[in-house]
């Protein structure tokens, strides 16, 4: 292990962070959003959206993202639409997270009890108002471990970018490797890495989980 070569290679590391946690916190915001819709539309049975909803979540979670980004990247231009590697990774991220996102705020919704829909809707609340105002954060606090655990998956499948010519910390490592044979050094850097990224957010994924405990919700 030379310490001058991790030395020289670690600022390399650090661009390569930079675009790793930009493309996560996009691909996990936008998973967010389509999740919530997508347990939006199960949990009001919306027929045909319904359907249309359970096939994609179904897709989405039964292949790859090696295999979605591939089709994203080297198919769609066959059709006419053709994106940057950074918008492919971004629409990758969104379309696996989604139904992941969706299935655990699902879960969450159901665990909210029917009597307190149908007060609510016996206020005057609209099924929309009802979603809002009082089964989505109760939905939220339940649901906070699987969409902690489904962000730190989300930041560890970002390693598969590098397949659409990302520079990301994998792209790095394989490329760092190539030039200059120097395997451990780079490795040790990428291992480094991916640690300073998902410690920060495991931590404050564990202190969301105990603040939900301790606040009773989930009972």
């Amino acid at each position: 292990m030379n310490p001058e070569v991790l030395a020289e290679y670690a600022p390399l590391y650090a661009k390569a962070a930079v675009l790793t946690v930009k493309i996560a916190a996009i691909g996990i915001a936008g998973s967010l959003a389509v999740g919530l819709v997508c347990a939006a539309v199960t949990q009001f049975r919306i027929p045909v959206i319904g359907r249309i909803v359970t096939a994609y979540v179904e897709l989405s979670r039964n292949t790859p993202l090696l295999v979605q980004l591939f089709f994203i990247y080297f198919g769609l231009p066959r059709v006419g639409v053709k994106w940057s590697g950074e918008t492919c990774a971004v629409v990758g991220l969104v379309f696996l997270g989604g139904a992941y996102m969706a299935e655990a705020l699902r879960a969450g919704l159901d665990s909210v009890a029917p009597i307190q829909w149908e007060s609510a809707a016996s206020l005057g609340l609209s099924p929309a108002q009802v979603l809002r105002f009082v089964a989505l954060p109760q939905a939220l606090a339940v649901s906070v471990p699987p969409l902690a655990a489904n962000t730190i998956f989300l930041i560890k499948e970002t390693s598969v970018v590098s397949v659409v010519a990302l520079p990301d910390l994998v792209y790095v490592a394989k490329d760092l490797i190539g030039i200059s044979y120097n395997t451990s050094e780079a490795l040790v850097l990428l291992v480094a890495s991916y640690l300073v990224v998902l410690l920060p957010v495991s931590l404050a994924a564990r202190l969301l989980e105990r603040r939900a405990r301790r606040a009773g919700f989930g009972d």
